[in-house]
C-alpha cells in the first residue's frame, strides 16, 4: 500500500494527539510548527507569576516525538495552501519551502482578539505565547520593583495596581495569583512599600465571573476572589488602555483606572491562516476568523482538509459552538486520525465528530477550585485537587510531572516562587521610566533649593 503524505500544522493539542493516533498508520507525517515546543497553554499563567518554568509547560517537540519513526518534525509558519495543487507554502528560519499532502490537518490554535483595538497590545499583553509569559512576568515583579523606588505615594499606587480584563479561567487565575504575590509570598520582602496594598482588579463587560461555569460555582468564585482581596468589575467595558492607564465604561459612567500593569485575558482569533485557508477553499468563516466545517471536521468541499481546535466553528447536538477549550482539539485529533485510518483502510468515512464534555476547571488560588463534571458541581479543596490531577495527566512528559510538582509545594505549601528570574526585567524598567519618567530625576528636581 502506498503510504500516504499527511501534514500537520500546529504542534498543540489538536496537533499532537492527531499525531500520536496515528503513529501505527502508513503514514508518512510533516509537522510544521513556529516553536521547537509543544505549549501546554492553560498553565501559561503560572509562568508569569513565577510557579512554574516554562521548560516544565513546553517540552521539546522532536523530544515528545522522538520514538515515532513517521514523523519529520519541520521549523516555519504556514503562510498559504493550495487547495488544488495540494501544497502547503512555508516560510522557515532564513528558508521557503513547500511540502506537499495528501491529507492535510489544521491545528493552527488561536491569536489574541483586542476586538479591533489592536493598539491595546502594547500596553496589556495577552497570554498565548512563551514569550508573553516572561514578558508578564517582567512586568509583574517589575511593577513592585520600582514601585520601591518611588517616593511619591500616587506614584506607588499606580505601580501597586493591577488590572486583568477578562474574567474567564485565564483572567480568574491570573488575578488570582497576583492576589497570592502581593498578599501572602512577597510581604517583608521590600523596605520602602508593603506589596499587601497592592490592587488587583478583574475587569469584564459580562456580568458574571466564570459565566461559562454556571450561576452556583460562578458565585462561588466571585466570593472566593473577593477574600482574596481582588476587586471585581462586572458589566464594564474597556474603551481604552494607554501607558499609565486604563479607560472603562461602567453602569456608573465613564472611568480611568491609573495603572502601570495591564493583562489582557479576554477574546481569542483565529489565526490569519484560517482565514487564508478558507478563502482558498471557498469556505466562511464567523467573525473571530474560524472555518465553518463539517460535522467530520474537514473543510467544506475538502474531505482531505480538517480543521481542528480553536481554528473551527462547529455545533454540539444542541446548536451551542464548542468551546475553545483544550479537550475539543485533543477529542479532534483523535477523531481526525480516526478518520484517515479509516480511509487508508477502505473503510467507510464521514462520521460526524461527538464532543465528549469532561467538564470545566479553574483554580482561583492554593488549594481552591471551581469544578463542573456533568452534573456534579465542587469548589474548594476538592475541586483543587481535582485540578491538579487534571492538569498532571495532561502534561507532557514524566520530568515535567515531577518538577511541576516540586515547584507545586514551594509555591503552595511554602510561601516562595521559584521562577521570578526574568530576563525582561530591565527593559521593561527602561520602558516604564520613559513612560513616566525617572523617579530619581523627579526627587532631584524636588530637593532643588
Amino acid at each position: 500500500m502506498q503510504r500516504q503524505r499527511v501534514v500537520v500544522i500546529g504542534a498543540g493539542f489538536g496537533g499532537l494527539f492527531a499525531i500520536k493516533a496515528l503513529r501505527k498508520a502508513p503514514v508518512d507525517i510533516t509537522l510544521i510548527n513556529g516553536t521547537a515546543y509543544h505549549l501546554f497553554q492553560p498553565l501559561l499563567y503560572q509562568v508569569a507569576t513565577g510557579i512554574l518554568s516554562e521548560g516544565e509547560i513546553a517540552p521539546p517537540i522532536r523530544e515528545v516525538l522522538k520514538r515515532q519513526g513517521n514523523v519529520d518534525v519541520r521549523l516555519g509558519w504556514a503562510q498559504s495552501v493550495d487547495v488544488e495543487a495540494k501544497t502547503v507554502s512555508v516560510s522557515g528560519p532564513g528558508i521557503d519551502y513547500t511540502v506537499p499532502y495528501d491529507t492535510l490537518i489544521v491545528a493552527a490554535g488561536a491569536a489574541q482578539s483586542y476586538f479591533g483595538n489592536d493598539g491595546f497590545a502594547d500596553y496589556a499583553p495577552g497570554m498565548k505565547s512563551i514569550d508573553d509569559a516572561l514578558e508578564l512576568r517582567a512586568r509583574i515583579f517589575g511593577a513592585f520593583e520600582v514601585a520601591d523606588l518611588q517616593t511619591d505615594a500616587e506614584a506607588i499606587d499606580r505601580w501597586l495596581t493591577f488590572v486583568v480584563v477578562g474574567a474567564g479561567p485565564t483572567g480568574t487565575e491570573m488575578a488570582g495569583q497576583i492576589a497570592e504575590l502581593a498578599h501572602r509570598n512577597l510581604p517583608g520582602q521590600y523596605k520602602h512599600i508593603d506589596p499587601r496594598r497592592a490592587r488587583i482588579i478583574l475587569v469584564d463587560a459580562v456580568g458574571a465571573v466564570l459565566n461559562t461555569f454556571g450561576d452556583h460555582l460562578s458565585t462561588r468564585a466571585l466570593r472566593q476572589l473577593h477574600l482574596l482581596g481582588v476587586e471585581v468589575e462586572l458589566n464594564t467595558k474597556v474603551v481604552g488602555v494607554d501607558a499609565t492607564g486604563i479607560e472603562v465604561e461602567t453602569e456608573r459612567g465613564h472611568q480611568r483606572i491609573p495603572t502601570m500593569t495591564k493583562i489582557w485575558a479576554a477574546g481569542v482569533a483565529a489565526p490569519p491562516l484560517a482565514r487564508k485557508l478558507a478563502e482558498a477553499a471557498g469556505a466562511k468563516t464567523d467573525r473571530a476568523g474560524r472555518i465553518f466545517v463539517e460535522p467530520d471536521l474537514t473543510v467544506p468541499g475538502h474531505p482531505e482538509i480538517f480543521a481542528l481546535g480553536d481554528m473551527m466553528n462547529l455545533a454540539d447536538e444542541h446548536g451551542d459552538p464548542l468551546p475553545g477549550v483544550a479537550q475539543v482539539a485533543i477529542q479532534g485529533g483523535r477523531h481526525a486520525a480516526d478518520q484517515i485510518r479509516r480511509r487508508l483502510a477502505g473503510q467507510q468515512t464521514g462520521q460526524p465528530f461527538r464532543y465528549f464534555d469532561k467538564g470545566s476547571l479553574a483554580t482561583i488560588s492554593r488549594f481552591s477550585a471551581v469544578a463542573s463534571v456533568g452534573r456534579l458541581h465542587l469548589s474548594g479543596f476538592a475541586a483543587w485537587l481535582i485540578w491538579v490531577a487534571v492538569h498532571l495527566f495532561y502534561l507532557v512528559g514524566f520530568k515535567n510531572r515531577l518538577t511541576a510538582v516540586m515547584h507545586w509545594a514551594v509555591s503552595f505549601l511554602g510561601r516562595g516562587r521559584s521562577e521570578r528570574v526574568s530576563t525582561q526585567q530591565q527593559a521593561f524598567a527602561r520602558q516604564a521610566i520613559r513612560a513616566y519618567g525617572d523617579p530619581f530625576e523627579r526627587e532631584r528636581q524636588q530637593n532643588k533649593p
